[in-house]
């Protein structure tokens, strides 16, 4: 018997190579070959056919139209996805182990069952497993289909017999399909099986719901052709250790990405969380220095978070500087702002800075707050009570607008907050009932304000 033929595939652009490299010729990247067998010449071409070709429309031509929405039955779930799912459309959601994945499908399946036709495929536990779960949820759906499966050509079967609305597939990288020769979770395999599920949500209006596995970097194992291919890509963040869970949306078709979902974990699965600012503002009987209350922006959300700062000496001759939920590479140049323009040096302090609540802010909207909690905690005097910040800090000393404060502003005042500090760009033009907003145009200009509120 002949050897089978051996390539090598890169994990992350999905080209291949007859022999191994340390760098990917097609993107560059470092060791990510990964040995694959080679498929036969016939079957890589077995789509190939003699067509028409097709008929091309111009664009004024074209009748555009609302896509429809139906929803999930969970709040949440349906603001992260941009208002609901869409038929036809394909969502890639992807987590950490154990992060509730399964749990918040199952409960969205199970509500969806109740008005359309709902199938959860699952390749990683047996129907009994999934009973289980259900009945340890308090989940009562007697319409919910389940299909035990990983070969692909069964769950196409199975799907065009039972014609459901809504597919979950938990989760690609187990599924199989008989045409490839490679071993299930290969690049081969992943992109081929997507692919194919695509085509049938595509061509039949089914909802797609895959779930994809995450590498130890947080990132969709397989190649990045599954997160191209898809209509959606959502990602499930939070301490295994918390009760608290986040879903954020990296890519939608359908609706503005940067969506945030905030869920609860219970005995009873995952709830929707009304007022996630909560979450993320600690509760302290008196004030304290170093911390300073954020407004920033997820998506179509406005949050308030806390942001907390520990200046103290260095005590080696190179300080830290040590971020959680904030960008690292951000704080060494406010610092350099706040040295030239305010006058305040840290070259001999250790800094360090967290988000409460494991939220993780990249809008530069956080500069303000983040360079407030430093001086309060350099003077080791607090910041007053009810005060909330937002704006931009560049690096000639400036404090630049931040989009949709307005929006910021009210969900401060709704929470009860009685000042603002914020870029002279993001004045109201109306007063805001019971907020004091006070607008600041340099960096300089905030920490006197700052120190005269004290």
């Amino acid at each position: 018997m002949a050897k089978a033929k051996t390539i090598y595939t890169c994990t992350e652009c999905g080209g291949s190579t007859p022999k191994w490299q340390g760098q990917c010729p097609h993107c560059q990247q470092w060791n990510t070959l990964v040995e694959s067998v080679a498929e036969n010449a016939a079957s890589g071409h077995r789509f190939q056919s003699l067509a028409a070709p097709a008929r091309v429309q111009k664009l004024p031509e074209i009748e555009a139209a609302d896509v429809p929405r139906f929803s999930s039955g969970i709040e949440e779930f349906d603001r992260v996805l941009g208002g609901g799912l869409v038929p036809g459309g394909v969502v890639l959601i992807g987590g950490d182990p154990g992060i509730g994945k399964s749990t918040l499908l199952l409960q969205a399946m199970a509500e969806l069952s109740r008005e359309r036709g709902a199938l959860y495929v699952s390749g990683e536990e047996s129907g009994a497993q999934i009973a289980l779960r259900a009945r340890r949820l308090g989940i009562d759906s007697p319409n919910l289909s389940l299909l035990a499966e990983i070969q692909l050509e069964k769950i196409q079967a199975t799907i065009e017999a039972e014609r459901p609305d809504v597919v979950v597939v938990d989760s690609i990288q187990t599924v199989y399909s008989d045409a490839l020769t490679s071993a299930p979770g290969s690049v081969a395999q992943v992109r081929e099986c997507a692919a194919q599920l695509t085509r049938i949500a595509k061509s039949t209006g089914v909802t797609m719901i895959l779930v994809g596995h995450v590498t130890k970097e947080g990132a969709l194992a397989g190649p990045r052709v599954l997160e191209h291919i898809v209509d959606t890509v959502l990602y499930f963040e939070g301490d295994t250790h918390s009760a608290y869970r986040l879903i954020r949306a990296i890519k939608n078709r359908f609706g503005a990405v940067n969506e945030l979902g905030v869920f609860a974990m219970t005995e009873r699965g995952l709830r929707g969380v009304a007022n996630p600012s909560a979450l993320f503002l600690s509760q302290h009987e008196q004030t304290v220095a170093g911390s300073c209350v954020l407004v920033t922006q997820e998506g179509t959300r406005p949050l308030l978070v806390e942001v907390q700062a520990l200046v103290d000496a260095a005590g080696a001759p190179n300080p830290r500087r040590l971020a959680v939920g904030l960008e690292q590479n951000r704080i060494a140049m406010l610092l350099a702002v706040l040295h030239r323009h305010a006058g305040i040096a840290c070259f001999d302090q250790d800094v360090f800075l967290n988000a409460v609540g494991g939220v993780k802010i990249t809008e530069p909207a956080a500069d303000l707050a983040v360079l407030l909690a430093i001086h309060s905690s350099m003077r080791n005097k607090p910041l007053p009570r009810g005060l909330v910040v937002f704006g931009e800090v560049g690096l000639a000393g400036e404090i630049r607008p931040s989009p949709r404060g307005q929006d910021r502003l009210k969900e401060a005042a709704k929470l009860g907050f009685t000042v603002a500090l914020i870029p002279k760009a993001n004045a109201p033009k109306q007063k805001i009932d019971g907020l004091q907003v006070i607008a600041v145009e340099r960096i300089e200009h905030a920490i006197d304000r700052a120190r005269e509120l004290d």
